[in-house]
């Protein structure tokens, strides 16, 4: 059921609902849409019109969970990881979704499973207990089932996915030149299927592949390519091998002492150009 919840997010909510990473045949995208609302972090249209959000302004005012909000200093760090991780949740206004995510809204099967959002919730609590016990027929282990398939499941999903938020623009690696905080984390990018690959993500939103070095693991991606070989997934988006390296370079030269600007100068001169 975690992996089930995690590539329901990664492929369905993010890759595809999001950013657009590829083109599915429709069971496929009925299927990852109902895996990604299994993990219980809200329907779909909401979780892709934040995401897209999240883009237009990251780690600027307007990004609905950045942990760079606050002023510097260590308390300021744990306050800012705190907003990122969970805070912004309890703060957010709603989201206008013909503004945000058109695009979905005209789907109607994405409309009605946005609808059914919450007993897409509850059935994936009750099927791993309804499993359970239809194997053995024991109450015992439909409420054991139920609690670690379902409630468990849904607070590790959480809090490994709201991770990208808080711990990816934190801690780690920043290979690719981006107006953003965004990081690569070889941790979080095991525990959601890639994407902990996050700075590879900024750089290249639109990618389908988050882990865009033979090393870097990206499960998600990994499920694409079978899903392409059956012929079930097709016009997969990938940055070209000179686009990488540009990223890289642009990396390289920003970080000359001559050309380290603050990230936040850089991204409004850009965002208005």
């Amino acid at each position: 059921m975690y992996s089930i919840s995690i590539m329901g997010i990664t492929l369905g909510f993010h890759r595809l609902f999001t950013h657009r990473s590829f083109k599915c045949a429709a069971p496929v995208k009925i299927a990852l849409c109902i895996a990604g609302s299994t993990a219980a972090e809200g329907p779909v249209l909401f979780w892709s019109a934040c995401h897209r959000r999240h883009h237009q302004f990251s780690d600027r005012e307007g990004d609905p969970h950045s942990p760079h909000h606050h002023e510097h200093g260590a308390s300021k760090i744990l306050l800012g990881w705190w907003h990122a991780h969970v805070g912004w949740m309890f703060s957010h206004p709603p989201e206008n979704y013909v503004r945000r995510v058109p695009d979905l809204i005209r789907d109607r099967s994405i409309v009605r499973l946005n609808r059914a959002y919450l007993y897409i919730v509850l059935a994936g609590i009750l099927l791993p207990g309804a499993v359970a016990f239809a194997v053995t027929g024991h109450w015992q282990a439909f409420l054991s089932a139920t609690l670690w398939a379902g409630l468990v499941r849904i607070f590790l999903v959480h809090h490994t996915t709201w991770s990208i938020n808080s711990v990816c623009h934190l801690f780690g690696t920043r290979p690719y030149a981006t107006t953003d905080h965004s990081r690569n984390n070889l941790l979080c990018a095991l525990l959601t299927f890639g994407e902990g690959w996050h700075n590879n993500h900024h750089a290249f939103p639109t990618s389908a592949s988050l882990g865009l070095r033979w090393w870097q693991a990206d499960f998600g991606f990994f499920l694409i390519r079978i899903l392409s070989s059956v012929g079930l997934v097709w016009d997969i988006r990938l940055p070209t091998a000179e686009q990488i390296a540009n990223r890289v370079q642009t990396a390289i030269d920003a970080a000359t002492p001559s050309a380290m600007a603050d990230i936040g100068s850089r991204s409004t001169r850009e965002n208005r150009v």
